[in-house]
């Protein structure tokens, strides 16, 4: 066989291929031999990790390259590569997951969900009782998060709406609006937090906390998400569906509403969703605007009010004189909120599937 026939042949389409489950081999090969050297220098999970890893892929390529050929080594190698970024990416969700949940679960009764936390002094004996409870914060996350959702979804889908469907591509109004939207995601929370606490402190007076003060600085976090989300999924929607609408004769403003923002509906919340993820969890805004108690207050204009991130914190930095029951409490705080926000997500998903076109169920 001459030289050139034999390069054609290792670069052929057909040519040798590895076990269908080589590449599972490969990572279990390198676990071992990694686990086996790691032991013998000084156990570290962190190098373990690495070491495989490099193995894992460092063997990938070479046995690949032997068997098969150049184009295929490089195919594996670089699907290695997108592997183990997604491990190490996945890596740091599911042990924050873990703790949480392992933590958490040994707080996380009914008593603790639907019982207000505070201190109870009995004044035939002056004991002091301090009580677990999360009532309180369930009830001020809920009612924060929600008046700030009320308030930042219609801004911002009507915002998404007007860059779309009624600016004219490069106006000056588009561009205005798109950069102001941009420099707000980039806002630091604690700084949102400090906006409203000033701006409710010239209007109501000193030390004026309150939900809704709470709610007014989510918003500033939340209106740049719901905007561009909600701008993407927009652009999406084909144009041809609203020429349809036009060419029937249906007005600009029912084709918005009947066609293009059913059809993008599961999109829209979907980014609605990802804006109360990215607040519903803040502590420094809230704690700043809102503070926190360990008494019931469902009324969000008026006093402090607790939540579940904040509880968490002060779980945390400030115990009570019962340090291990405070940080049990704090980790079911944190449960909890998680709890919530799954729970929430799943409500979406509903929604969304409910109000989709029928077409695209």
């Amino acid at each position: 066989m001459s030289a050139d026939t034999a390069r054609t042949a290792s670069n052929s389409f057909t040519a040798t291929r590895l076990p269908r489950l080589i590449e599972l081999y490969t990572a279990l090969g390198a676990l071992a031999v990694s686990g086996i050297v790691i032991a013998l220098i000084g156990w570290t999970t962190t190098g373990f990790l690495v070491l495989a890893a490099a193995l894992y892929l460092m063997l990938t390529g070479v046995v690949s390259g032997v068997v098969e050929n150049r184009r295929k080594a490089v195919d594996r190698l670089v699907r290695g590569l997108v592997t183990v970024a997604f491990l190490l990416a996945l890596a740091p969700l599911v042990s924050t997951l873990y703790e949480v949940i392992v933590r958490g679960w040994q707080a996380l009764d009914w008593n603790f969900i639907f019982t207000t936390g505070g201190t109870i002094i009995d004044p035939a004996t002056m004991k002091i009782t301090n009580t677990i409870g999360a009532w309180q914060a369930v009830i001020g996350t809920l009612e924060i998060t929600g008046m700030a959702t009320l308030i930042s979804v219609p801004i911002g889908i009507l915002t998404a709406v007007f860059l779309v469907e009624y600016s004219p591509p490069g106006h000056w109004m588009s561009r205005t609006v798109t950069f102001l939207v941009d420099v707000m995601t980039g806002i630091p929370s604690i700084v949102a937090g400090l906006f409203a606490f000033a701006l409710f402190t010239l209007v109501v007076g000193p030390k004026a906390f309150s939900g809704f003060s709470a709610s007014i600085a989510l918003c500033v976090l939340m209106i740049p998400t719901v905007v561009r989300s909600s701008e993407e999924m927009l652009k999406l929607v084909s144009p041809e569906l609203r020429e349809a609408s036009y060419a029937l004769g249906v007005t600009k403003f029912t084709t918005i509403v009947r066609i293009v923002l059913r059809t993008a509906i599961a999109g829209l919340i979907t980014g609605v969703m990802l804006a109360i993820a990215r607040v519903i969890g803040e502590t420094a805004p809230i704690f700043i605007a809102a503070s926190f108690t360990n008494n019931f207050n469902g009324d969000l204009f008026s006093g402090a009010m607790q939540t579940l991130p904040v509880m968490a914190y002060t779980g945390y930095k400030f115990p009570s004189s019962d340090i291990p029951a405070s940080l049990q409490s704090a980790w079911g705080a944190a449960l909890l909120l998680v709890i919530l926000v799954v729970i929430l997500n799943l409500i979406a998903r509903l929604i969304a599937w409910a109000f989709k076109p029928k077409g695209l169920q």
